[in-house]
């Protein structure tokens, strides 16, 4: 399993937010690229960046930001937050982003998800929040009708290769990562599952390698020490 420590962006720092509200929000550095650094110097080969203003807004807000970190470390750079049309994805992809992921547009522009797709193939990946067992979109802010399982399903048959999945009611709470829900979908689905959202602990971390998802995504708990991001490395291996 590879581990994906988290930088979420907002105004160029790297922030956390509880839950996902806006008005909840913590920065943790000034200097995203001085965090990125520490990721690699601690084994990580892999980052996932958020851009919480685009994931609100629609309009990329960090890409001076995200195209030092892609510049100036050897990561491989996943990028999500309000890539809504094809322009947004190859802004980031010309800049040398590995992995563009698309959110509320995979949800509610499957002709803009086929032709990026059709385009960019494995460089694609869907990111999915589920809040009540529901797909919600727009940065957490609203909730769509399409269930967890209706939507995985629908994007297998669309050939998507990677999905990001967040359970928001765990998402930076620190109450430990939704086990259930992630060992449900990676036994039915034949997609490379990351798992995002209350990863927060060593436990978590070996539940979800004997599980062999895809990844798991590190957020707030780095930040704020409780788990050892070199030893998780080792551990997901």
């Amino acid at each position: 399993m590879n581990i994906f420590p988290a930088i979420d962006l907002v105004g160029g720092k790297a922030v956390r937010l509880f839950k996902g509200d806006y008005a909840q929000m913590t920065v943790y550095n000034e200097n995203p690229l001085e965090v990125a650094k520490a990721f690699e110097a601690a084994g990580a080969s892999y980052i996932h960046l958020v851009d919480l203003e685009g994931a609100k807004s629609g309009v990329p807000a960090n890409l001076s930001t995200i195209e030092k970190i892609v510049k100036n470390t050897d990561l491989f750079v996943e990028v999500g937050g309000g890539i809504r049309n094809m322009e947004i994805a190859e802004s980031y992809l010309s800049i040398g982003v590995d992995r563009v992921i698309l959110g509320t547009a995979a949800v509610t522009d499957e002709a803009f998800l086929k032709e990026a797709l059709a385009i960019y193939g494995q460089r694609i990946a869907v990111g999915v929040d589920l809040k009540d067992g529901f797909v919600a979109i727009k940065g957490w802010t609203e909730k769509s009708g399409q269930t967890a399982h209706d939507f995985f399903a629908k994007m297998e048959a669309l050939g998507v290769s990677t999905v990001i999945c967040t359970d928001i009611s765990r998402d930076g709470a620190m109450q430990g990562t939704n086990r259930g829900l992630y060992k449900e979908l990676s036994a039915k689905y034949r997609i490379d599952l990351i798992a995002s959202g209350g990863v927060s602990s060593m436990e978590d971390i070996k539940a979800l390698r004997i599980m062999d998802l895809y990844g798991a995504i590190i957020g707030k708990a780095y930040y704020i020490g409780a788990i050892d991001l070199k030893e998780a490395i080792e551990v997901a291996k």
